[in-house]
């Protein structure tokens, strides 16, 4: 399937209340699906940015992931950690040195047709050139009782302003139809 990219020239609205959230740009998948989303050209006028997102996998299990990565970086310049859940069982993992930080799980071609999992993910001092980057994730689904829940963290060990975001359904997946994403800057005073 083709990838998605959206180019941001909004410009920033200099009136914002403090710590208010401005819509950037947002990304619906269309019929066919899609394995990749690109926000390009992000504005570095904000001081946090978060991404909101509902999807479903077409992996042929019950969950799929999808991966983020910035800047078209795809060296081992990540890292992440995950405390996950499903009703009955609590687990915890992680990975240092890799190509890309988990994001959000999405519910699988094993579950109803009807099922999609939600995520809200803070992208925290994108812009800031004096220290790496870090993101945290709340993620879930519900499938009648038999859902999914995580609480993430990640960084990307690079210095550089965030000025694209590449979120990848992982595998060679797709993200469903009606997938949504959409990503919002966050002005603090």
């Amino acid at each position: 399937m083709t990838p998605i990219s959206l180019g941001i020239f909004a410009s920033a609205n200099q009136s914002a209340a403090a710590t208010s959230f401005e819509s950037i740009a947002t990304v619906s998948v269309g019929s066919g699906g899609s394995s990749s989303i690109s926000f390009t050209s992000i504005p570095a006028t904000y001081a946090h940015l978060q991404l909101r997102c509902i999807g479903r996998s077409s992996r042929t299990q019950n969950s799929g992931y999808a991966v983020i990565s910035y800047n078209s970086d795809t060296g081992t310049n990540y890292s992440y950690h995950a405390l996950t859940g499903d009703g009955s069982t609590a687990s915890a993992g992680g990975d240092a040195s890799v190509s890309y930080q988990t994001l959000i799980y999405f519910p699988g071609a094993l579950r109803g047709s009807n099922i999609f999992g939600v995520g809200v993910v803070d992208i925290l001092d994108y812009a800031n050139t004096n220290k790496y980057k870090t993101l945290r994730v709340l993620d879930g689904y519900d499938s009648n009782g038999a859902g999914y829940s995580a609480l993430q963290s990640g960084s990307w060990r690079n210095t550089n302003a965030i000025t694209s975001i590449t979120i990848t359904e992982y595998n060679s997946n797709n993200f469903v139809e009606y997938s949504h994403f959409a990503l919002y800057g966050i002005r603090s005073a």
